[in-house]
């Protein structure tokens, strides 16, 4: 397929290098380039196990519903007194 891009002039430069000293053309080396970072992007890492601290407590504030993001936002963001009733 046919498309034009825009590239960084030394991006593009360093590119036309390879291309030459491998004897592939630039496309071929951009098609590699671009092959080879969405290789990279897609392949799964490990996921490295994550420890949550916890502290004690008698769970969640009287007022906050874990389930309404919309409230839970405005205590985060205003301060709003979680004792109130809405």
């Amino acid at each position: 397929m046919r498309t034009t891009i825009t590239l960084d002039d030394h991006l593009l430069r360093e590119a036309k290098m390879v291309a030459a000293s491998s004897g592939k053309t630039l496309s071929e080396v951009v098609e590699d380039s671009l092959r080879e970072s969405l290789a990279r992007r897609n392949a799964s890492t490990p996921r490295r196990r994550v420890k949550l601290h916890t502290f004690k407590g008698d769970g969640v504030m009287p007022g906050v519903d874990l389930n309404n993001s919309a409230a839970l936002l405005d205590i985060l963001e205003e301060g709003v007194d979680v004792n109130r009733r809405r």
